[in-house]
């Protein structure tokens, strides 16, 4: 199925719904006139970290289901599905015939052994000190071979999460064979995940280098493009990147825009997110919440030093049930340019805050992704939360199937689905936005225009109050949106 500017939804396989057959008559029930998509995250038995340690591609998860569910849910909506191109679990079949046959596996060039990555086999300080890293020290695990020989093995995230060497044929015939499977398993579109960290050369950041990393975007891009899949390479860096990428026709995400949501909401003031609504890339998927936290790098430039300070401090003291210990290493939150929050809890569990940050994902430039835990606008989950002491967690609570259709009934959600609908039937969105200066800091105006259609949404960010008037399809008099 080909790519719709609808809403696109993101959630686990296990999380509306004990499974993807639950989630799939939930969404059938419930949910097919306002959502046109679904990005299913990692649904491959894995070994670590939510999914995103796979032990091969060719399987879901049998907790979760089987590839039937998955291709009964592409009948109504189009499928984005993870592939982590930096890894592959270290607990996988590959790895394991590594550990056991050391040069002899036919998957020993799968890996980053140091003995051959770095001269002399070991990084130097200065090595070390350039590398974009996830830890305080050069990103590697020991290995001991069945020979009872042991190396130091790339591995740049969790322990279970082995790198892959994106240079060897081996793996590129490995990413193409797995790339080809997902594409003829109902794919639309293919999420790399951890992208920007799979090209690495001595000497460098071992992060998003040029061009290593165009040539092998190129080269997944061609893999893709006989069965009509798309590509969307996932990075969370300064929004210089996601321009970068933007430029050369790639699909980008917009994790610029929670942050600046946030703080025109807070600040009760336009001016940066307008800017940013100015400029952003046209063809990218727009969040405010997903699966990680709220991001902080992605804004730098975009908001000042102070200023995402001051909206740090405001999620703080503005939001509902959230505290500054749970984004610390006592709840095994170990990166510092994400918050952990439901977006519903960071705006205060207010209804008219929430319904209004929603409208301006639904007019900004792109298609808009929405959360599981924000399409039932949920409040932070403190009994996960402190139950794992793992700080993202407080914004993955499990629904039960009874659970999300009691939720159905709060006036919130009425609200958001209202808009929902509109942002999918009415199709203004295939044109052109303007965002109009009303000279007024604490009003937002947003007006888009295709052929004889407009759409424009009209804000107060003091009050939280807006308006949505339109040019009815059939007559052109303006109509309003009501009960949003």
């Amino acid at each position: 199925m080909t790519i719709k500017n609808n809403v696109m939804l993101i959630t686990y396989a296990d999380s509306l719904g004990s499974n993807l057959k639950d989630t799939a008559e939930l969404l059938e029930e419930h949910f097919t006139d306002t959502i046109g998509g679904v990005h299913i995250l990692p649904f491959y038995p894995s070994s670590a970290d939510r999914g995103f340690a796979p032990l091969t591609y060719e399987e879901v998860d049998p907790d979760f289901g089987s590839w039937n569910d998955i291709a009964l849910m592409s009948k109504d909506f189009y499928l984005m599905y993870d592939f982590m191109i930096n890894h592959i679990s270290r607990s996988s079949e590959y790895f394991n015939d590594f550990k056991n046959n050391k040069d002899q596996s036919p998957y020993a060039d799968l890996f980053i052994r140091y003995k051959d990555f770095w001269p002399g086999g070991e990084p130097t300080q200065e090595d070390v000190d350039a590398i974009y890293k996830r830890k305080p020290r050069a990103p590697y695990i020991d290995v001991t071979f069945a020979d009872g020989s042991s190396e130091k093995i790339w591995c740049t995230f969790d322990e279970e999460q082995v790198d892959l060497n994106m240079y060897t044929e081996t793996t590129k015939q490995f990413v193409k064979h797995h790339l080809q499977g997902l594409s003829e398993r109902g794919a639309s579109i293919i999420r790399l995940d951890a992208f920007a960290y799979a090209t690495k050369k001595v000497g460098t950041s071992c992060f998003f280098i040029e061009p290593d990393t165009w040539e092998m975007l190129d080269e997944v891009k061609a893999i893709l493009e006989p069965y009509g899949v798309e590509l969307l390479p996932e990075i969370h860096e300064h929004y210089s990147i996601q321009m970068k990428l933007a430029e050369k026709g790639y699909w980008v995400y917009d994790f610029a825009l929670p942050m600046l949501v946030l703080h025109a909401l807070y600040s009760g003031k336009s001016e940066r997110l307008a800017h940013w609504l100015t400029i952003c890339p046209r063809k990218q998927f727009t969040t405010l919440d997903t699966h990680d936290g709220i991001g902080i790098v992605d804004v730098a430039d975009l908001l000042t030093p102070e200023e995402i300070e001051e909206t740090k401090n405001n999620l703080f003291s503005q939001g509902a049930n959230v505290k500054k210990v749970y984004n610390t290493l006592a709840y095994n939150n170990l990166d510092i340019y994400q918050l952990n929050c439901t977006y519903y809890s960071a705006l205060g569990d207010d209804d008219d805050a929430y319904v209004l940050a929603r409208a301006i994902q639904f007019f900004t430039p792109g298609i808009p992704q929405v959360y599981y835990v924000g399409l039932l606008a949920g409040k932070n989950d403190i009994e996960l939360l402190e139950e794992t002491k793992v700080g993202r967690n407080i914004n993955r609570h499990y629904y039960s199937r009874e659970e999300v259709e009691l939720n159905l009934e709060r006036p919130v959600l009425k609200r958001l689905f209202n808009l929902m609908r509109f942002r999918n039937s009415y199709p203004v969105f295939d044109g052109e936005l303007t965002v109009v200066d009303t000279g007024v800091s604490s009003k937002l105006e947003l007006t888009w225009n295709h052929e004889n259609l407009r759409a424009t949404l009209q804000a107060d960010l003091v009050t939280r109050q807006f308006s949505i008037h339109y040019a009815d399809e059939v007559t052109g008099e303006e109509s309003y949106l009501k009960d949003v």
